[in-house]
């Protein structure tokens, strides 16, 4: 039986989601495929209501950072705001048929329109399902296929909306394209949340923007950030010795009790981000486990597990790996 996912409903939170194509296949890698999924992860989050702060489309999955608001913004939203964001995916005909619906007289019909939309605003669960369900007819369609396109359902880690734990994970995101070889710098790919706000694009350059916090500017924000993504220096050079470091030097260097750079690090694939179910500090995954108790054995004493391998500060997960950290 499979664990239940962790949510936190009653207050705004973000998740890493992973979601991976069937048998591993390769079936994003055109850039027709990438661009119709990029078009519509932006489009579907306006719909649901979420905020993508950063995201990374790969040709066998797609990584996606989003922070849901708290459940109760969504319960107030005004007739005006659900029927914009029906035209937004929907497009118009379809708008004006919920627009029909929520002006009705009777209050059970109207109640039924309200809680049709309203079940689909602010959850990721949902938002994912929207998703992968809007590509996954658009793919068929277009390569006369059919059948499942996307693995099982898809992962993800619950992450605390904090500054250093948002731009940590945000950077391990948008440095998927360095880690597969494909560019030196995230921002020659224009698949990512990273260089799509390079390239100017103001959702991108929004949601980049408040990984530190939501009165931040893209101006205040960038400069910490590249910080992050490429260490103290404000540019990558890839010609540079000891900028680069692959997975099994990595792993030899922390079986010899070593640490890896926190920007080397970020350049390997590390488990944690994405099979630790729930990270931040160490204060907020404590917090956690004491108020889901019942998630646990009961011989489990405590929450936090400290993250290996090279200098993460205070950040913790709450799940044992059971595999090498660095992937």
């Amino acid at each position: 039986m499979r664990q239940p996912r962790i949510k936190i409903d009653r207050a705004p939170a973000v998740y890493h989601c992973i979601s991976r194509i069937v048998g591993a296949a390769f079936l994003l890698e055109g850039e027709r495929e990438k661009e119709v999924l990029r078009n519509q992860i932006w489009k579907v989050a306006d719909f649901c209501g979420v905020e993508v702060l950063t995201y990374c489309i790969m040709s066998n999955h797609v990584h996606i950072l989003v922070r849901t608001p708290h459940e109760g913004n969504a319960k107030a939203l005004p007739d005006k705001e659900l029927i914009r964001r029906v035209r937004r995916i929907y497009g118009k005909d379809k708008a004006e048929v919920f627009a029909i619906g929520l002006k009705e007289q009777d209050p059970d019909v109207r109640s039924r329109f309200r809680a049709n939309l309203l079940s689909r605003m602010g959850d990721v669960s949902q938002f994912m399902k929207e998703l992968k369900q809007r590509f996954s007819i658009w793919y068929n369609r277009s390569h006369r296929r059919t059948g499942t396109l996307w693995a099982e359902r898809f992962k993800s880690v619950l992450v605390q909306d904090d500054p250093f734990a948002l731009m940590t994970m945000a950077a391990y995101i948008d440095l998927n394209p360095v880690r597969a070889g494909i560019v030196d710098d995230p921002s020659k790919y224009r698949f990512c949340g990273y260089a799509e706000a390079m390239g100017g694009f103001r959702p991108a350059r929004r949601g980049i923007a408040r990984l530190m916090s939501k009165r931040s500017s893209w101006e205040s924000s960038v400069s910490r950030y590249r910080q992050i993504v490429f260490g103290k220096g404000q540019s990558y050079d890839a010609s540079k010795p000891g900028r680069e470091i692959d997975a099994v030097k990595a792993k030899e260097i922390m079986n010899t009790g070593g640490k890896v750079s926190r920007e080397e690090a970020l350049r390997c694939r590390v488990r944690y981000f994405t099979d630790g179910a729930v990270l931040g500090s160490k204060e907020y995954v404590q917090n956690f486990f004491e108020e889901n108790l019942d998630r646990f054995g009961a011989k489990r004493r405590d929450g936090p597990r400290p993250l290996q391998g090279s200098d993460w500060e205070d950040l913790a997960c709450i799940r044992d790996l059971r595999k090498e950290v660095f992937g």
